[in-house]
């Protein structure tokens, strides 16, 4: 009797941990480049009431027999499937249209982080950063060779006279320069970086990943080097576009009434015990 109480306990937190990550999915339904979460269950270890044993001679063999203890979170994973494009017709607004991550760095602490969210903007520096003030990382000069805080400016033009009149960024992350001479130039461009696990990445909020050396960066260090778009099995970038999130309302929605289903299943268990024992406890009567 005791059994079936803790099991469906055991059942109850896990349904409920796993209506958070619903919960949680459906939140972000138009959160740029979110990645949906999933939640993988797995059966409690077993009481063994008899092990098994195998035939002998003239005996059969005989199976085992066991009672489970419940179920158990064994995983909450990420899902980065590609999520749809939006075309926002921003010159600062990077898509990325397969595998990879933007690579940027937080100018207070100088740590790093990935992020699949492209709404960046150009600060008065002339740096690209995001929302929240870090800076985009990759080729910060015209001869593609230093790795930094990305810049878009007028560094670099033949005609020191002229102004910056716009500028363009690639399907291979090239930062195209006009001029208001005519004249233009490449000044950078942006890279991307890839991992082997990326489920071992950690989600920071703010559309941010850490956990980089853990998530074993593709080039073989444990220090990310951000290579460019197309390379490697990463991704190109589209300009002018934002991903969206990755949530199916369809497949969330369904997920939330089974879960419901077998939460109320569960409870009914306890319920279902509870009655069990009190008819135990009233046979002295």
């Amino acid at each position: 009797m005791l059994r079936s109480l803790t099991s469906a306990i055991s059942g109850l937190q896990a349904f409920q941990q796993r209506m958070d990550v619903i919960g949680n999915n459906v939140a972000n339904v138009n959160t740029t480049a979110f990645k949906g979460a999933r939640v993988d269950l797995a059966d409690s270890f077993s009481q063994t009431l008899r092990a098994s044993s195998a035939s002998n001679g003239g005996n059969s063999g005989t199976p085992a027999m066991e009672i489970g203890s419940g179920v158990l979170i064994q995983s909450i994973a990420n899902v980065f499937g590609q999520g749809a494009l939006a075309r926002t017709g921003v010159p600062t607004d990077l898509a990325i249209t397969d595998g990879g991550f933007f690579v940027l760095r937080d100018t207070l602490r100088n740590n790093i982080y990935l992020t699949r969210a492209g709404d960046f903007r150009r600060d008065d520096a002339g740096y690209l950063i995001t929302n929240g003030g870090m800076r985009v990382q990759g080729y910060n000069d015209a001869t593609l060779t230093t790795i930094g805080d990305i810049l878009i400016d007028a560094q670099g033009a033949v005609n020191p006279a002229a102004t910056m009149k716009s500028f363009a960024v690639g399907n291979d992350g090239m930062i195209h320069i006009t001029m208001s001479d005519g004249c233009d130039f490449v000044r950078g461009q942006v890279l991307l970086q890839n991992f082997s696990d990326p489920q071992a990445l950690m989600k920071e909020g703010s559309n941010l990943y850490s956990g980089l050396g853990a998530a074993g960066p593709l080039g073989g260090s444990a220090t990310p080097t951000p290579v460019p778009p197309g390379t490697n099995g990463l991704g190109e970038i589209q300009s002018g576009a934002l991903e969206l999130s990755n949530v199916d309302l369809a497949s969330e929605f369904t997920n939330l009434i089974t879960t419901q289903r077998a939460y109320q299943a569960n409870a009914r268990i306890i319920t279902t015990s509870d009655e069990m024992l009190q008819e135990l406890v009233n046979l002295k009567r």
